[in-house]
């Protein structure tokens, strides 16, 4: 069985999987980079009330797989990771991302989020079908 989340008035499992690109797509993620991303994505995922269940990627991006609460707002949240990411990234690899970026930047302005679950959508919609059956 699913391991629901509760708060006052809701269960839920919320769970996204979140793509972000470099700017250019200029592949500086490095090792050092992503062990450093890895920490602050879970210090500010935490502050957020959401749980990150996984974090990887390549040079060029990385993939986020996570929970969060139904109060919380994606958008501003996305934007929020992004920006704060991005400037512990620029300020602790300064001399390192210079040979990429001569402005501060980090992340592309795009991102792409996707929710998941364990049922295909065909199965939620045969179920929902059936009620009253």
């Amino acid at each position: 069985m699913t391991d629901y989340k509760k708060n006052r008035h809701a269960y839920f499992k919320l769970t996204y999987h979140l793509v972000i690109v470099t700017k250019y797509r200029h592949k500086c993620i490095n090792d050092d980079v992503m062990k450093r991303l890895k920490e602050i994505s879970e210090d500010l995922f935490s502050k957020w009330n959401c749980e990150m269940i996984e974090m990887n990627g390549e040079e060029d991006h990385i993939h986020i797989l996570f929970d969060a609460p139904p109060q919380i707002n994606l958008a501003n949240t996305i934007n929020s990771f992004k920006t704060v990411t991005s400037r512990y990234i620029r300020k602790e690899f300064q001399n390192y991302l210079s040979k990429y970026y001569w402005k501060p930047y980090f992340w592309s302005r795009s991102y792409m989020v996707l929710t998941t679950g364990g049922a295909t959508i065909d199965v939620i919609k045969k179920y929902i079908e059936e009620q009253g059956e």
